[in-house]
């Protein structure tokens, strides 16, 4: 597996393909009420120091699957908030390694001390992955995501650097 730069007008394209389709931006709060992203908003994303985005690829492939990211990284507080998508639904377990990858490097690069992810109640694939990682249930949002017109409650989980195990 590969965790590459969003650095190519065709990387951006298809990641913005992936995030504006209704199963994949369902899960997602980008601020605002903003659940999908253009590919120019993306460029803009990939040039902020506050934005780690990464495609990533299954196994020894050059092919990207998915993308995984880090959002408000504060350098100052030492924090970040993880997401992923998996932009190619045939390769399921993919996920998981990449975030851990992505951990990896949030803590050792950014020298991160403490990583946050919240994720819908009802998406249990996204809840067993933060587990996976070792993340620390931590609290819940109520009735603050709006699916369908539903609201539903967010589960907040955190990774503190000294917890991260890698899968």
């Amino acid at each position: 597996m590969k965790l590459l730069p969003l650095d190519s007008p065709d990387l951006i394209e298809l990641v913005a393909g992936w995030l504006g389709k209704p199963d994949n931006y369902k899960w997602l709060d980008f601020g605002n009420g903003v659940q999908t992203l253009t590919p120019i908003t993306l460029k803009i994303m990939t040039q902020r120091d506050i934005q780690v985005l990464r495609v990533y690829t299954a196994n020894d492939r050059d092919l990207p699957i998915g993308v995984v990211g880090l959002t408000n990284v504060d350098r100052k507080f030492k924090t970040a908030s993880l997401w992923a998508v998996l932009g190619n639904k045939r390769y399921g377990g993919c996920t998981t390694a990449a975030l851990s990858k992505l951990l990896t490097f949030g803590f050792t690069e950014l020298g991160l001390g403490a990583i946050n992810a919240w994720t819908v109640e009802t998406n249990s694939p996204a809840q067993r992955a933060l587990e996976r990682l070792h993340f620390k249930y931590i609290g819940r949002q109520r009735q603050c995501h709006y699916i369908d017109g539903r609201p539903l409650d967010r589960l907040l989980f955190d990774l503190l650097a000294t917890e991260h195990q890698g899968v």
